[in-house]
């Protein structure tokens, strides 16, 4: 009998001490549905919140999703084409506990850095108009590094870094990173609709902004920050942040 106690007081002190273990990130996702001035919808890509969704709750990673508004965020139309779809989207829809979790996402004001081990954009056009201005995702993306934390980002999500500043200085000031690039900005048709240019601005502000061939996926990493180019990057994104996530204290 002592030895069966004894080996459920084992069990239940490393049950516990893996769920005390469990790594845990934030999803900050746009709020924004309208494509400037064209009368088009956008919103979050699919396959930049699914792939990397998956590639982390597969491994044990429990994930929160924040909106500025909170509630269910708008899906860029384009991105739910069957042309677009991957295997990773086709779980996405299907998968309806995500969905509903989509549809009770947390108020970005509501959420504390302190609560989570990361932080992780998935992109789409919708937060070049609200996630680059919005104080509480400024404020927040600052915290996170701020306390050593990975903060990591996909195709336009790189451009709500654009005014996240560390001690009176850019955050992405002299960077390595990446981002969706201007040619697949102008192979999508979108140059003069997009409220700036993300290689751009980056660059302006001090990023060492580099890229690959269109659509092809393509990651940077420079310490805590960790970005991709396209949604073709967005797993590989994910990859980088759970090797980060495994290394922490």
């Amino acid at each position: 009998m002592k030895k069966i106690a004894l080996l459920a007081i084992v069990a239940f002190t490393v049950l516990n001490s893996s769920v005390s273990a469990q790594k845990k990130v934030l999803f900050v996702v746009t709020s924004h549905d309208k494509l400037g001035n064209t009368g088009e919808k956008t919103g979050f890509w699919t396959e930049e919140l699914a792939a990397p969704y998956y590639e982390l709750a597969d491994k044990g990673i429990q994930i929160d999703i924040a909106t500025p508004l909170g509630g269910q965020p708008p899906i860029d139309p384009r991105s739910a084409d069957p042309a677009s779809a991957t295997e990773d989207t086709k779980r996405f829809d299907a998968d309806t506990a995500l969905l509903n979790k989509l549809k009770h996402t947390l108020k970005l004001a509501n959420v504390k850095e302190s609560d989570y081990d990361a932080v992780f954009y998935p992109g789409g056009h919708g937060p070049l108009w609200d996630l680059t201005k919005d104080r509480n995702s400024i404020a927040l993306i600052a915290s996170f590094y701020n306390h050593n934390k990975p903060i990591a980002f996909v195709c336009h999500a790189p451009a709500v870094l654009k005014d996240v500043k560390i001690n009176e200085e850019y955050l992405v000031k002299g960077k390595k990173l990446t981002g969706f690039s201007n040619t697949e900005e102008a192979a999508v048709g979108l140059t003069n609709v997009v409220p700036f240019l993300l290689e751009e601005v980056l660059q302006a502000h001090g990023g060492i902004y580099s890229k690959t061939e269109n659509w092809q996926p393509y990651a940077v990493e420079d310490g805590l920050l960790i970005t991709g180019q396209n949604p073709a990057s967005s797993k590989l994104v994910a990859q980088k942040l759970l090797q980060q996530l495994n290394t922490q204290k």
